[in-house]
């Protein structure tokens, strides 16, 4: 709500990384909902204003090297200069932000697919089983070379939507980037999954961290929009002409 040469925002907002203790945060609100979409605006929002709290830091299952936080808007008053671009401005900017940030999602996603592969090979060349190291069973060589084709592939899905962000190809980019977030994000929970399969009852425990990387993996599968939403995304894109 707009007051004089300020902006009132009121509401909150869960599940963001870093939230608490990032210094500055980029806000999406309503300045006008009757024009829903294109009614949003974004603001820049500085650590410590008054009327900025935060809620609980959540407890997660995976990638616990960040903390998602709950951000509370209380009256909070932000100066008109801190608008970024106009009134209406919102929707668009938040689209690309989302399109750029699946690609950096299939980015992590083949890097952890990549992290289980590389133990798992360590792993199979040195684990001894019925005499020899188990790197020699055809059906461990099978699960491993399904593992790096598939990792493979989706990094270069993952190249290809870097490519169409690279050059502004604005009608490639929301698709190129949901598919590429969507494939790599679920190489990488089948990756994982199967180098916990590989190395067996060790593959479950904390001494390696393949099962850290399982874990992490689920979380690419549903942030910045679920794998469900990436594919409506990208069928939207592929079926608009």
């Amino acid at each position: 709500v707009r007051k004089g040469d300020k902006y009132v925002i009121n509401g909150q907002k869960c599940f963001i990384t870093n939230g608490a203790i990032a210094d500055l945060l980029s806000v999406y609100a309503y300045t006008d909902p009757e024009k829903r979409a294109k009614g949003m605006s974004v603001f820049a929002v500085e650590k410590g204003m008054p009327g900025l709290s935060y809620g609980k830091n959540e407890n997660k299952m995976g990638m616990r090297g960040s903390i998602n936080s709950e951000l509370i808007f209380e009256n909070l008053e932000v100066p008109e200069e801190n608008l970024i671009g106009q009134e209406g401005d919102g929707f668009p900017n938040m689209m690309k932000v989302l399109d750029s940030s699946r690609m950096f999602a299939a980015s992590q996603a083949v890097g952890l697919a990549q992290g289980a592969i590389d133990e798992v090979v360590a792993y199979a060349k040195q684990r001894i089983q019925f005499g020899r190291p188990i790197a020699q069973l055809q059906a461990i060589q099978f699960m491993i070379s399904d593992m790096v084709a598939a990792t493979e592939a989706a990094r270069l899905l993952t190249y290809q939507a870097a490519r169409h962000l690279d050059k502004a190809n604005a009608k490639e980019i929301p698709k190129f980037c949901a598919i590429a977030k969507c494939f790599a994000s679920d190489t990488a929970m089948k990756v994982t999954t199967d180098a916990v399969q590989v190395m067996g009852g060790y593959g479950y425990m904390k001494d390696f961290p393949v099962e850290r990387m399982m874990r992490d993996a689920k979380l690419i599968q549903i942030y910045t929009g679920t794998n469900q939403i990436m594919r409506v995304v990208a069928g939207r894109s592929i079926l608009a002409d």
